[in-house]
């Protein structure tokens, strides 16, 4: 019998990066923790891209994951908070990476199709969907049950997502 898996999810966001980690054993999904690392909006970009960096340093450390999850950037009309989001995106693919762990990455229409069903669900309804796919689950933002969907996702995924990484 294999050991559980533990996936990070990260929801990367310049305000809020959320994170969420679950142990997968086999098709059997079990929550473990989930937050958000907030920046301060007065604060320079830098001093946010450190908070970031940081917060999620404390989580790869403390939950010692086995693979990582990020969402893909949905690029909007406003090319400078695209750029922005890229840039949080960066440290929230750099930190699992560094820590030797395989990264993959989700469109969000997939990530809302693998848990609700449907690639255009609203926030209300992937909160519902963790709450039944992982019962002790207690998101208090969005960020974060959008970080355990993603790492939801990954579960469900993650053969096909290890054969593109070995491709790539």
């Amino acid at each position: 019998m294999q050991r559980p898996i533990r996936i990070l999810g990260i929801d990367p966001g310049l305000r809020r990066t959320g994170w969420g980690v679950i142990s997968c054993e086999g098709n059997r999904l079990v929550f473990v923790a989930c937050g958000s690392v907030e920046t301060r909006e007065r604060e320079t970009l830098a001093a946010r891209l450190v908070a970031i960096h940081d917060g999620l340093v404390q989580v790869v450390e403390r939950f010692a994951p086995d693979e990582a999850a990020v969402e893909q950037t949905f690029v909007n009309r406003d090319g400078a908070s695209t750029l922005k989001l890229g840039q949080a995106r960066g440290i929230a693919m750099l930190i699992p990476a560094r820590a030797g762990l395989s990264v993959a990455e989700y469109a969000p229409n997939l990530v809302k199709k693998t848990v609700v069903g449907a690639g255009h669900a609203e926030k209300t309804q992937i909160r519902m969907m963790i709450g039944v796919l992982l019962p002790k689950a207690d998101p208090r933002s969005d960020d974060a049950a959008d970080a355990l969907a993603i790492a939801v996702t990954h579960a469900h995924h993650r053969q096909s997502a290890a054969l593109k990484i070995a491709a790539g």
